[in-house]
């Protein structure tokens, strides 16, 4: 059975770098909201704001990529209850388990740093500043996740942390 891990957490937490790095791992298809959501932007369809139909497009390219067989990595913010579930949903569609991850960087100063010295890697995408980061909406967690902080271990190790998780979710051949 394939997996969607839906990485989830602020922005400047490392979670695109994590991903990445997981997807090389595990050889899992990586999707980024990031670019879904500044391609939309950027079209002549001009979405503002375009997160609502980031997360729908890269839900729908996940059950795609889960129905033929891959494992998905879900790169997102995830702030509010109702993105989560969609995860959920987007899992079952999908005939795949759903594994939760939430990255965070529990050391302000180094999330700080991070967010200030971040460049935008995606044409038309503006990062976010501290200011917007700490003001924006993030609900607390009711469902079962595992949670990796990048300012403890590193991203290679969260990604092993991952991807262990990921071979618990599997069934062991006897």
């Amino acid at each position: 059975m394939t997996i969607l891990v839906s990485l989830s957490g602020l922005p400047g937490v490392g979670k695109t770098t994590l991903a990445k790095e997981l997807a090389a791992k595990v050889i899992a298809i990586h999707l980024r909201v990031d670019s879904v959501e500044a391609a939309l932007k950027n079209s002549s369809l001009r979405i503002h704001p375009a997160e609502e139909a980031g997360y729908l497009v890269i839900a729908s390219v996940a059950i795609d990529n889960l129905l033929l067989g891959f494992d998905v990595i879900a790169d997102t913010v995830n702030p509010i209850d109702i993105s989560r579930k969609l995860w959920a949903e987007t899992a079952t569609a999908g005939e795949a388990h759903l594994l939760n991850v939430e990255v965070v960087c529990s050391d302000l100063s180094v999330h700080h740093d991070r967010v200030e010295k971040r460049e935008s890697d995606i044409e038309g995408l503006v990062v976010p500043n501290w200011r917007k980061i700490t003001s924006r909406i993030y609900e607390p967690w009711h469902e079962d996740r595992l949670i990796v902080d990048t300012s403890i271990d590193s991203i290679e190790k969260c990604a092993v942390i991952i991807a262990d998780e990921m071979a618990n979710l599997q069934p062991t051949i006897s």
